[in-house]
């Protein structure tokens, strides 16, 4: 056996056995049969889609250009809608539809403190129902609020890759300085001392 065929063994038996949602098992019998196969996965930590606080910031200021440029505030929540996920979407839809109707503009925005995503700004549009602020200079606010967050977050992420990437580069350096800097030195010590003996 060749030396490439046995690295080829090797990995398709790693490939066989790697650790994750599916067994080694249902492995093969994906490799087998063309079908999908019944695998057992483990549970989702999350069936929530990711929040994207990006495309929640461009929301914002989309409500707020929308309002600005004239339109009614239950028709510019349905247009900011129809731009984010899911529960999200529906929660603003639930707003528009109460707006629409003709409710107190704090019952109305109701629906969007449930969701975490339009909490902070459901929470500002009924501060601006009771004392009569613009709503389009909240959903600014609230933009730059979220844009603020997120720039935090993706620094702090940053930074904590760069402590994290100094523990594997400490354990590949450290070796190649004790054999290179450290063992010719004691070598070269060592060596006149036991010469001598």
């Amino acid at each position: 056996m060749t030396g490439l065929s046995a690295a080829l063994v090797a990995l398709a038996c790693a490939a066989l056995i790697a650790p994750g949602p599916i067994s080694a098992r249902s492995r093969v019998r994906r490799l087998r049969s063309p079908g999908p196969a019944t695998t057992t996965s483990r549970p989702r930590r999350r069936d929530r889609p990711r929040r994207d606080p990006w495309q929640e910031a461009g929301a914002w200021d989309e409500l707020a250009s929308c309002l600005r440029a004239g339109l009614s505030l239950d028709r510019a929540v349905r247009a900011v809608a129809t731009s984010l996920p899911g529960p999200v979407a529906d929660a603003l839809t639930g707003v528009a539809d109460l707006l629409a109707l003709g409710a107190d503009p704090a019952d109305a925005w109701e629906p969007a403190l449930e969701e975490p995503a339009t909490a902070r700004l459901a929470r500002a549009a009924r501060r601006s129902a009771r004392s009569g602020a613009a709503v389009a200079d909240v959903a600014t606010t609230v933009a730059a609020d979220v844009r603020a967050e997120a720039a935090e977050a993706v620094s702090a992420r940053a930074e904590r890759a760069g402590v994290l990437v100094a523990g594997p580069l400490g354990l590949c350096f450290l070796p190649a300085f004790l054999a290179l800097g450290i063992a010719p030195v004691v070598i070269g010590l060592a060596t006149p001392l036991l010469e001598r003996t």
